[in-house]
Parts: structure tokens; C-alpha cells; sequence
């Protein structure tokens, strides 16, 4: 499995990602490997951003942050000078045992998708 935090649905990044990974389902589910986004939005504003986009994967919404902090991605964030809590954009690869086999902290969008999947075709 492949589960990755997003800070928001409907952002430039956000979306990039997102697209990237629909676009990428089909590989990863050759491999039986499923695709997760989680953020703090909620389940309908997740549909709608599914819908705007045509995404294909899954959205868990996790509006109490409960997962998110689990994770350890919900974190103090700074934006010019402005500081706030938001979700660190990263991304955890989960062999079939259920173990973490690879976790991406502070993730960079482009070329992501393809990251995760090459990792991923190591697994199986």
C-alpha cells in the first residue's frame, strides 16, 4: 500500500500529485498495490476535488487530524514569517506484512509518483 499525506485538496501541488498517482494506478495496482491520499479536508470536499480533477484514488478525510498526527506529518509550518499547523507533505510505501518498507518526508511533487512506484516494484 501506498498511503500519502497531502497538506489540501484543490492546491496547484496537491492536485499535481494527485494526478500523477491516478495517472499511475494502473501500475501500481499490476504490483497489488493500492494508492491512499489522506488530508485534513472533508469527504465531500474530497469528491468534488475528485470529480473537478477525474482522480482515481482513494482520499481518506481526517478532519480531527488523528491519523495525520500518528503519522507525525501535522507540524508547525512557516510561510512568509507567518507560522501555522498543516500537514508536511509525505508519503509511506507499506510491504504486504503490513510493515513501513520506505517513508518520504517533505516530498518534492515531480517525479514523486514514479519514485514510489519504482520503490514499490522492489517490494513485490
Amino acid at each position: 500500500m501506498v498511503l500519502y499525506a497531502y497538506p489540501k485538496d484543490d492546491t496547484s501541488g496537491c492536485t499535481a500529485q494527485a494526478v500523477d498517482f491516478t495517472t499511475l494506478k494502473p501500475a501500481f495496482e499490476q504490483k497489488g498495490i493500492t494508492v491512499v491520499g489522506i488530508s485534513p479536508d472533508s469527504a465531500k470536499k474530497h469528491d468534488k476535488f475528485k470529480q473537478k480533477h477525474g482522480l482515481d484514488v482513494d482520499l481518506i478525510a481526517d478532519e480531527e487530524k488523528t491519523t495525520l498526527q500518528a503519522l507525525g506529518v501535522w507540524k508547525e509550518k512557516s510561510m512568509y514569517g507567518r507560522k501555522y499547523m498543516g500537514v508536511e507533505r509525505s508519503t509511506f510505501l507499506i510491504d504486504k506484512d503490513g510493515r513501513l518498507a520506505q517513508i518520504w518526508r517533505k516530498v518534492s511533487v515531480p517525479g514523486h509518483a514514479q519514485e514510489v512506484l519504482a520503490a514499490a516494484e522492489q517490494l513485490v
